[in-house]
C-alpha cells in the first residue's frame, strides 16, 4: 500500500497539540484540532457551538500567543480547523494521520483509541504523542489492522524548534507504515527521527531521567551552588546556556517530577532507578512544589527574575536557606584554563587533567553518565547511533555520551569509571578486547548485536561539510572561509569564522570562488553547517579602526564587500545561497547576493545595522530598493510613499524575521526562493537547485536601474523622524542615524524621482556608513555591543 498524508488530525490542544498542529500548518498541511467539550456548560450554552468549542479555542489562541511563536506565519492558521470531541470526531473520518496527545494515563488512551477506531479509514495511520506509557498497551483491544497502522510519535516540546521526533513501532506496526513514517518525519517534518524500542520513556527521555537526576543529587551532595553547576553544564560541556537547573525551570519543575515518578515503578529492573528517588534532590523538589516555585511558567524556580535598579536580574535560589541570591561571579581554574578551546574533545580532555571541583563535577558525572549510556542501550535502542542522535537532537547537546566516550578515548576511560567505582557494561568491554578501540570509526558505529561495525545510515537529501572535508574536497582555505568541491560541478564557498562574521578573509576567499566558478564549475553555492549562516560584519574590526582613524582602509573595505556582492549576484553562472539560522545585517546581504536562496525553515534574517550605530553598506539599500521599491513603481500612477516607509521602517527598526517565510514578506528572500524543513538537506537542495539552473539554461540576473524617489520622499521621511525625537521616542542619534539610512534609499535629495544606477545607491550606502562611523556616539554603540551583547540607545 502507498502511503500519503494530505489532511492531519490532532486530538488534545495543550501546548504540545497545538504546537504539533502548528508545526503541521508551517509546513502547509491541513490540520483538524479537536479538544474536550467544557464539562461545566450552562443549560443555554449547551447548543452553542462557540461554548461548546471554549476550550479549543483558549487553547489554540494561548498557542497562537505564545512566544516563541509557533506558527512560522499568520495566515498559516487558515490551515487549523479547530472543533470538538463530541460534534466533530466523525471528520476524523477525512484524515490521512490521527495523532493523539491527551493526558498522559493509560486509560483514557485506550478509550479514544476504540472511538478512533470506529470512525477512522482503512490505511489512515494513528499515533500517540506519549511520552513513556509503552505504545503496545495504548493499542490492546483494537483489531489487528489498527495495530498495523499504530505506532508512536514522540515529539519534543516545542514541535517547530526542536528536531528529536522519536518513532517507537510496536511488533505488530507494518514494516510499510515504519518506514513511511520515518521518511515523512524526515522529509516532511524536517525533524531528526529515531526509531526506539517500546521501552518505559523511550530513549532521550529514559537517557535524560537518570542522568539529570544524578547530576541534581550529586550537586546538593558535594555542596556545589545552582549557579556553579550551571556554569560547568553549560556550553563548557557541550550542552545549551539552559544547562541543567536553568533547564529544569524551563521545562517546569512539575513535569519534571511527573516523569520520574511514573519512570520508578516503569523500570524495575533497571538498577539506576534508585537515584530517581535521591533523598536531597527529591527533598529540595518537594519544597519547591509545595511553594509552587515550578520554574518560568510560575515566576520562579532555581531562578527568579528581579527588578534592580531599573534592570532586569536573575537571582538564583540558594537551597540551604531557599532565598533567592543575586549571581556572583564563578572562577574555576580549570575552566579559565579551557574556556577558549573550540573543540569540544580538546576541551573535555584538557578540562579532566585538572582537581579542581570543576573537573571533579563534570568528570564523575560525564563517567556516571557513561556508564548509564552503556548499561541501557541495548535495552531501549537499536544502535548507539540512536542514543546519540536522540541526546543532540533532543536536547541540543554537541555529542551523545558514545561520541563523548570516544573524545576521551575508550579504554582509558574504562580503566578511570571502574577505578571510579562504576560498573562498565560487558559489551563495552568485550567490544575493547576484541580489538576495536573506539564506538565509531571510518564512517561506521560499533553495532553491539553483531559485535561488528557497520556503516552508518546515509541519508540520500544529506550533505555536510565535515563529510566533504573527509573527503578531501578542500580546494582552498584561509582562517575565515573554505572552497570545496561537492561534486557534479558545483562548488561550494564555505565560511567558518568565529560566528561567521564578516572579514577581509571572507572577502577574499569569495573572490577565489568566482574566480574558479568562472573557470572549473557549472555553479557556487554559499552556505555552512556553523551555528549561524552570518552575523554580519565583525564589528570588533570595524571599531577599533574607526578609532585608529584608519577612514581609507574602511572605505576600502567596504567597497571590497559592495564589489562581491555585486559581483555573486550577476555572476555569469548560478550562485545559490543556503541562509539558516541566524542572518544579520552583512550576512543578509551575503545571502540575497545570489541568483536564488535554499533556506531553513528556521531562518531568521534581518539588516540590524542601526543597532550598532550605522546602515547597511554591503549592497543591503541597494537590493531593498530593488526588491521591493523597483517592482511597486514600475506600475503606472503608483505612490512610492507607502512601499518606501514600510522598506525605511523595516531597516530602522532593524526587524528580523522569525522564520524563513517572513524573510520572503521582508524582502529577503524571493517568492520563488526555496524553503526546507530539514536543515540537514539545505546544502544538497541548494546543489540542486544550482544544477537545475545549469540544466535550464538560466541567464544571469540584469543590472536593473533602481529608482530614487528624490527630495520631496526623503522630506516626508525625515519629518515622521522629528515627529519620534518630539515624541521622545528617539534620540538625536537614532534620528541622525535614520536620516542617513533615509537618504541613502530615496537616493539622496536630487530634485525629482529617476531610475538611477545601481552604484549610486551603493556608493551613498558607503559614505553614509563611514560618515556614521565618524561619530562619537556610534563607536559607543559599537563599543557597548562588544562588551555586553546588548544595543545601546544614546
Amino acid at each position: 500500500m502507498t502511503y500519503s498524508i494530505r489532511k492531519v488530525a490532532v486530538i488534545g490542544a495543550g501546548t504540545m497539540g497545538g504546537g504539533i498542529a502548528a508545526h503541521l500548518a508551517n509546513i502547509g498541511i491541513p490540520v483538524l484540532l479537536l479538544d474536550i467539550v467544557p464539562p461545566d456548560l450552562k443549560e443555554a450554552e449547551k447548543n452553542d457551538p462557540k461554548a461548546r468549542n471554549r476550550i479549543v479555542n483558549l487553547l489554540y489562541d494561548r498557542m497562537a500567543k505564545a512566544r516563541p511563536a509557533n506558527l512560522a506565519r499568520e495566515d498559516r492558521a487558515n490551515l487549523i480547523t479547530l472543533g470538538n470531541l463530541e460534534d466533530d470526531f466523525a471528520k476524523l473520518a477525512d484524515c490521512d494521520w490521527i495523532v493523539e496527545v491527551i493526558i498522559e494515563q493509560l486509560a483514557p488512551k485506550q478509550a479514544l483509541m476504540e472511538r478512533i477506531e470506529a470512525v477512522r479509514k482503512p490505511g489512515s495511520i494513528v499515533s500517540s504523542n506519549t511520552s513513556g506509557i509503552p505504545i503496545h498497551q495504548i493499542a490492546e483491544g483494537r483489531s489487528q489492522e489498527f495495530k498495523a497502522h499504530f505506532l508512536g510519535t514522540h515529539f519534543f516540546n516545542p514541535p517547530r524548534y526542536l528536531k528529536l521526533l522519536e518513532i517507537i513501532p510496536t511488533g505488530d506496526t507494518s514494516q510499510a507504515v515504519l518506514d513511511f513514517m520515518v521518511a515523512f518525519g524526515r522529509e516532511v517534518l524536517g525533524k531528526g527521527v529515531v526509531v526506539c524500542k517500546d521501552t518505559p520513556n523511550f530513549i532521550a527521555n529514559r537517557f535524560i531521567a537518570i542522568a539529570g537526576s544524578y547530576v541534581a543529587e550529586y550537586t546538593l551532595n558535594n555542596g556545589y551552588t545552582i549557579q556553579e553547576v550551571d556554569e560547568i553544564t553549560g556550553p563548557l560541556v557541550g550542552h545549551p546556556k539552559t544547562a541543567t537547573f536553568r533547564l529544569t525551570d524551563l521545562v517546569g519543575l512539575d513535569v519534571m517530577m511527573h516523569v520520574n515518578r511514573n519512570l520508578y515503578p516503569a523500570i524495575p529492573e533497571d538498577p539506576y532507578r534508585e537515584i530517581l528517588k535521591g533523598e536531597k534532590s527529591n527533598a529540595l523538589n518537594a519544597r519547591l512544589a509545595e511553594r509552587n516555585w515550578l520554574g518560568n511558567k510560575s515566576g520562579q524556580g532555581f531562578y527568579k527574575t528581579v527588578m534592580v535598579g531599573g534592570k532586569k536580574e536573575f537571582h538564583i535560589l540558594n537551597p540551604e536557606t531557599m532565598a533567592y541570591e543575586p549571581p556572583v561571579k564563578v572562577r574555576f581554574e580549570s575552566v579559565g584554563a579551557v574556556r577558549k578551546i573550540e573543540d569540544l574533545g580538546a576541551r573535555l580532555r584538557q578540562l579532566l587533567t585538572f582537581e579542581d571541583r570543576a573537573a571533579a563535577f563534570v568528570r564523575d558525572t560525564t563517567y556516571y553518565m557513561l556508564a548509564y549510556a552503556a548499561y541501557i542501550t541495548p535495552e531501549i535502542a537499536y544502535t548507539i547511533v540512536d542514543v546519540d542522535n536522540a541526546n543532540r537532537w533532543g536536547f541540543a547537546h554537541e555529542a551523545g555520551p558514545f561520541e563523548i566516550w570516544d573524545m576521551l578515548g575508550v579504554a582509558d576511560t574504562v580503566e578511570k569509571m571502574e577505578a571510579a567505582g562504576l560498573t562498565v557494561a560487558s559489551w563495552v568491554k568485550e567490544m575493547l578486547a576484541a580489538g576495536h578501540s573506539s564506538f565509531y570509526q571510518d564512517g561506521r558505529y560499533y553495532d553491539f548485536t553483531t559485535k561488528q561495525y557497520v556503516g552508518k545510515p546515509v541519508d540520500r537529501f544529506q550533505i555536510t561539510v565535515a563529510g566533504l572535508y573527509a573527503a578531501g574536497r578542500e580546494l582552498a582555505r584561509n582562517d575565515s572561509a573554505s572552497l570545496l568541491d561537492m561534486g557534479d560541478g558545483v562548488a561550494l564557498l564555505e565560511f567558518h569564522a568565529k560566528m561567521n562574521a564578516i572579514d577581509a578573509d571572507m572577502v577574499a576567499m569569495a573572490n577565489i570562488a568566482l574566480e574558479r566558478l568562472d573557470k572549473d564549475f557549472e555553479a557556487l553555492v554559499i552556505g555552512n553547517n556553523g551555528q549561524d549562516f552570518c552575523i554580519g560584519a565583525n564589528i570588533a574590526a570595524v571599531g577599533f579602526a574607526a578609532a585608529q582613524g584608519l577612514w581609507s582602509e574602511i572605505d576600502t573595505s567596504i567597497r571590497a564587500l559592495q564589489e562581491i556582492t555585486f559581483r555573486l549576484r550577476h555572476a555569469p553562472k548560478p550562485v545559490v545561497t543556503a541562509p539558516h539560522q541566524r542572518v544579520l545585517g552583512g550576512g543578509v546581504e551575503f545571502a540575497m547576493a545570489g541568483w536564488a536562496s535554499v533556506a531553513d525553515h528556521e531562518t531568521y534574517m534581518g539588516l540590524v545595522e542601526v543597532g550598532v550605530g550605522v546602515i547597511p553598506a554591503g549592497g543591503g539599500c541597494k537590493e531593498l530598493v530593488r526588491r521591493k521599491i523597483n517592482p511597486v513603481m514600475r506600475t503606472d500612477n503608483a505612490d512610492v510613499l507607502p512601499v518606501m516607509q514600510e522598506v525605511f521602517t523595516q531597516v530602522a527598526m532593524a526587524k528580523v524575521g522569525e522564520s524563513a517565510w517572513q524573510a520572503k514578506s521582508l524582502g529577503y528572500l524571493q517568492a520563488d526562493d526555496w524553503i526546507v524543513m530539514n536543515s540537514d538537506h539545505r546544502l544538497a537542495k541548494a546543489k540542486q537547485l544550482a544544477l537545475q539552473l545549469v540544466e535550464s539554461g538560466a541567464r544571469p540576473p540584469e543590472i536593473e536601474k533602481l529608482y530614487a524617489a528624490g527630495r520631496d520622499v526623503y522630506y516626508a521621511l525625515r519629518l515622521g523622524l522629528k515627529s519620534f525625537q518630539w515624541g521622545s521616542y528617539a534620540s538625536e542619534h537614532d534620528v541622525l542615524i535614520s536620516s542617513k539610512l533615509a537618504y541613502v534609499l530615496c537616493g539622496g535629495d536630487i530634485s525629482a524621482p529617476a531610475w538611477v544606477d545601481p552604484w549610486y545607491i551603493l556608493d551613498l550606502e558607503r559614505e553614509a556608513f563611514l560618515s556614521l562611523l565618524g561619530e562619537e556616539k556610534t563607536r559607543d554603540r559599537i563599543t557597548h555591543m562588544l562588551m555586553t551583547g546588548k544595543p545601546l540607545r544614546n
